[in-house]
């Protein structure tokens, strides 16, 4: 997982637990989304999503190989 990546779903999780706080959400929706926003914090801070795996995406950037000279 790139650091973008992470710190996407880190900025998400901190809105929507802003907007939970806040009572801008609330309810089962605001329920919903503060444990997305749960899985999302602890996904970006394990640098692993498992729905990437089965599906094979990956947000790091490709390094070239190495050619030796």
């Amino acid at each position: 997982m790139s650091s973008v990546d992470r710190s996407i779903r880190m900025l998400i999780a901190l809105i929507v637990g802003v907007l939970f706080y806040m009572n801008i959400i609330s309810g089962l929706l605001g329920i919903i989304l503060l444990v997305l926003a749960a899985v999302f914090l602890l996904t970006s801070f394990v640098s692993f999503c498992p729905l990437y795996a089965p599906f094979g995406i990956s947000t790091c950037a490709v390094k070239p190989p190495k050619t030796e000279k």
